[in-house]
């Protein structure tokens, strides 16, 4: 039995036709998906840097707005002074002491 008395040769390529357009569609859908990907990758890149770089900004605010702090001295005579020496224990200065 040859290809021209069963009358299947033209069916033969006309599938491997459909098969070899499939693989075609195939390969430009996994591109695309694949550039979708490495955009978004990419894109997920930039926002962690740009978010990075405003926490880098905002902390270097804060460490200058922290030196430029000055603490004045209070007229207020009920104020004591207290510290922390360890744990829950605090020492109190100047509780005795009359201006």
């Amino acid at each position: 039995m040859d290809n021209q008395t069963t009358g299947r040769s033209g069916s033969r390529s006309a599938v491997k036709g459909l098969a070899w357009v499939a693989g075609v569609l195939a390969t430009c859908a996994a591109l695309a998906v694949g550039a979708v990907l490495a955009v978004f990758a990419t894109l997920t890149v930039v926002v962690i840097a740009l978010m990075s770089s405003a926490l880098l900004g905002l902390a270097v605010l804060a460490n200058r707005a922290r030196r430029s702090v000055r603490t004045r001295a209070s007229n207020d005579s009920d104020i004591i002074e207290a510290r922390n020496v360890g744990g829950h224990s605090w020492v109190a200065y100047g509780w005795n002491e009359r201006r």
